[in-house]
Order: C-alpha cells, then structure tokens, then sequence
C-alpha cells in the first residue's frame, strides 16, 4: 500500500453530478469539469460521493459515472470514487468496479438509517475490504448516517485489515479526528470532511481533504495543502480565514444546493438537482451571493 499512500495528498475534489435539464446525467460535463481540475492543480478525483448526489442516481448510473471519471482522468491524477451505499451486496458490487477501473482506493460511507453499533461498523468494513483488492477510505459523516465511527473501531479496522488505509473525516468534533490518529498512528490518511477543519486537520497529520469548496476554487484549496507541504503555514493560514466565508455558504440548504446553484450562475453546469432536494430559496441565494461575489463566481467561470 506503499505507493497508494503516498500518492494520496491534498485536494480531492468531491465532483457534483451535472445533471440535464431533463434530468439525465450530464455526461460531457463530468468530462469538462475533470478537465478543469486537472489543469486547476487539484491533487486527485472523487465522483458519487455526498456532493455527487449518490442517493438519488441509480445503481447503473453510479458505474456509469466511475466509468467515464476513469476514462478521462487516465491516470493523470488519483481516482477516489465514493462506493458505499446502504446495502451489503451493492455496496461490494461498486467497490469491485472501481478496482476493475483502476481506482486509487474506494471512499465507503457509513452504512445509512441502519444506524448499527460499532461491531456491526467494524463487520460490515471488514467484509467490504476483504471483498475486494483496493484500498479503502472509511467515510464518517454522522449528520448524514445518523452514526459515529469511534476512533476505537477505526483503530482495530485499521490495525486488523491491511487495506483500510484512512477515514473521510466530516464529524464537526475535531476531537474526534485528534482520537482516531491516537488510535491509528502517523500513517493513517485521515482527510477532512469537513471545509473549516481543512487547515487544522493538517496541524495534527492530515492527509489532506475532500472539501465541496474545490468545485468552485480548485486552485487555492490545492494551495492550501501545498503551503503547508512547503512549511509555509502563515499562507496557508491566511487562505484558511480568506475562504472561511464561502465554505459556510457552500453548506446553505444542504450540500450540494448551493454549490450547483453557483456553479450554474458561472455557467459551468446546469442548475439541476434530483428531488428530494429542492432550488436555492431565494434567501438562500442572497446569503451564497455575499459570500462568494468577492470570489467571481457569480457569473465568472473559474
């Protein structure tokens, strides 16, 4: 896991999901928007995670997008698919296609609305990662599953299943991240979640982040874990509190309603969503307009 470890660093950028105004996916778009965050400096691609709106694609759909995520990035930057779903079988089916397409490693979420206990987390990772032969990323996300990891179950997957090698950290308790590298040790690749904890979490190991904000300021997301990469913590610092208001925003009216809301406003994608989610409100859009006009992103793609 040598090599798959030290390649995974910095900005991965959890991709949306362009959608038609039928509906339908968006496919030439997907490629655009990789094309983007290749030239942009992004350090690696994730597709169909939260900000992908996994819940309301398909099982068909969701390859599809690995597929064509794959395909265009040919290598050129690592692959981190979000894979888990709610079901077992399902889950492990998306996994493998990942590790047929090349994938670096696969981000599985916590098992949703069954809200198991820690045996039943530790079980469940412990049959995904010996179903398949890639790398796995556990995903914590706690206002999504409605349960936590314990950094005790993170430490035991850890130390018992040789390919789960990090965790999605998106709890807002940054102790929680400071527990689970007690239990895990340096070389576990713990990646924020979370858009204000991007900055801290490098302060005690991070490996990096998985933050919406990339999809509108690849660039200086990168940047931030490169500062601090070259020792430079007073850039990185600076960028933390000058992006500190758009990654408040970008999580108005549910991730990811804003973020597409802008991005449609730049003319990057279409402003679509699949229901359950619903259009910016107008208050909301007001509130997203405040924060990102100093930005250019309303109207000037980046």
């Amino acid at each position: 896991m040598s090599d798959v470890t030290s390649r995974l660093r910095g900005s991965i950028v959890p991709l949306v999901t362009p959608f038609h105004d039928d509906g339908s996916i968006d496919t030439p778009t997907v490629r655009k928007l990789i094309e983007h965050h290749v030239t942009q400096g992004s350090h690696g691609i994730s597709v169909t995670g939260t900000t992908g709106e996994p819940g309301a694609l398909t099982l068909d759909e969701r390859l599809h997008l690995l597929d064509v995520a794959a395909e265009t990035l040919d290598g050129r930057l690592p692959f981190v698919p979000g894979t888990g779903t709610h079901q077992l079988p399902e889950t492990i089916a998306i996994t493998r296609r990942a590790a047929e397409l090349g994938a670096d490693a696969a981000l599985v979420i916590v098992p949703y609305y069954a809200r198991p206990t820690q045996e039943g987390l530790y079980a469940w990772y412990s049959a995904v990662a010996e179903a398949v032969d890639i790398p796995i990323l556990i995903y914590n996300i706690p206002s999504r599953t409605g349960v936590e990891m314990a950094p005790e179950t993170v430490g035991r997957l850890y130390r018992d299943v040789p390919n789960i090698i990090g965790m999605k950290e998106a709890s807002p308790d940054f102790a929680h991240a400071n527990f689970v590298l007690r239990e895990t040790g340096p070389d576990f690749l713990l990646f924020s979640g979370l858009e204000a904890l991007c900055f801290p979490l490098l302060a005690i190991g991070g490996a990096g982040f998985i933050s919406v904000t990339a999809n509108l300021v690849p660039r200086e997301i990168a940047r931030m874990y490169e500062a601090v990469a070259e020792g430079d913590w007073d850039e990185a610092r600076a960028l933390h509190f000058r992006l500190l208001d758009l990654n408040d925003v970008v999580l108005t009216e549910t991730n990811p309603t804003a973020v597409k809301w802008l991005m449609s406003q730049a003319g990057s994608i279409g402003p679509t969503l699949r229901a359950p989610l619903a259009p910016l409100s107008a208050a909301g859009q007001e509130r997203v307009r405040k924060a990102a006009a100093s930005w250019g992103l309303l109207g000037d793609a980046r």
